[in-house]
């Protein structure tokens, strides 16, 4: 697969996310910033400065829905950020990293146990958890004993939740009940090396990783799990993707790095043969 080079110069990028428009979200979670970037080109920098942004929704009333130390609503008229979820049983969260949303319009999103700034990622992190957030602000707590939360997604037909738990270096799946409860978590695929960051999933019901600390790839699983391709990309650290285009086969990757060092987090494009699987809005 080729991969096109759309935005370069930033820390350690995440939450790729595609409107209608074909308009490109994405977060710098280092360097702080949410941005846009059209499709002839431009840049927009839309929420300045905060950081730890690991995962972006897009909110069918306008805005966009993001994670940090908080879950907040941006509101793309005024500008204003405002906490959706910020404190669990009295107790401030350390941080959300990723999300994905159901087609109720729920978010699902996982926490972390600890500060992940602080973390070395040698030892085994005191756990997070799997959070379900409906609207207007109702807050389940679904599953404890996830170590370092990432990547999440489900299936086409909304059976399964998929969840990226990196300091495991495997891919997760919940059964999802009728009431949007979940059974506990089974292991739905090892990675070969490396750890899982994003995710995605296509049409075909395929599971697709970014994976950091390895050799710079992207990963896609079958629906039993099994491994169906490794895809070498211009960067050792890969952070997550997206698909998105009219046809849903434009792949979006984002990095934390790129093989020309000067260039830093960096936007690349590919295709795929296979049509990504769209994600639903968010209705706050």
């Amino acid at each position: 697969m080729e991969f096109e080079t759309l935005a370069t110069g930033y820390g350690l990028l995440e939450g790729p996310r595609t409107d209608e428009q074909n308009r490109l979200y994405y977060s710098d979670v280092r360097g702080g910033g949410v941005f846009r970037r059209n499709p002839d080109g431009r840049l927009e920098t839309l929420i300045p400065e905060r950081k730890s942004v690991g995962g972006i929704a897009l909110n069918a009333g306008g805005g966009l829905i993001i994670t940090g130390k908080s879950l907040a609503y941006w509101d793309e008229k005024t500008g204003q950020l405002r906490d959706l979820f910020a404190e669990w049983e009295g107790k401030p969260l350390f941080g959300l990293n990723d999300l994905t949303i159901d087609d109720q319009g729920s978010l699902w999103a996982g926490t972390f146990g600890c500060d992940i700034n602080a973390f070395d990622f040698k030892s085994t992190p005191p756990p997070g958890s799997l959070f379900r957030i409906d609207p207007p602000g109702k807050i389940t707590k679904l599953w404890e004993g996830v170590e370092v939360t990432n990547g999440l997604g489900f299936s086409p037909d909304r059976k399964l939740l998929y969840h990226c738990d990196s300091t495991t270096k495997a891919v997760w799946a919940y059964d999802v009940h009728a009431d949007r409860t979940v059974s506990p978590r089974k292991l739905f695929a090892q990675l070969p090396e490396g750890m899982p960051d994003g995710m995605t999933v296509d049409v075909e019901g395929g599971v697709w990783v970014a994976v950091v600390a390895g050799q710079g790839e992207v990963v896609r699983f079958k629906k039993d799990g099994t491994l169906a391709q490794r895809i070498k990309v211009p960067a050792k650290t890969v952070t997550s993707l997206a698909f998105g285009g009219p046809d849903m086969c434009d792949l979006y990757v984002v990095t934390a790095n790129n093989d020309q060092r000067e260039l830093k987090g960096t936007v690349f494009r590919t295709r795929s043969e296979i049509p990504g699987l769209p994600v639903p809005k968010a209705r706050f």
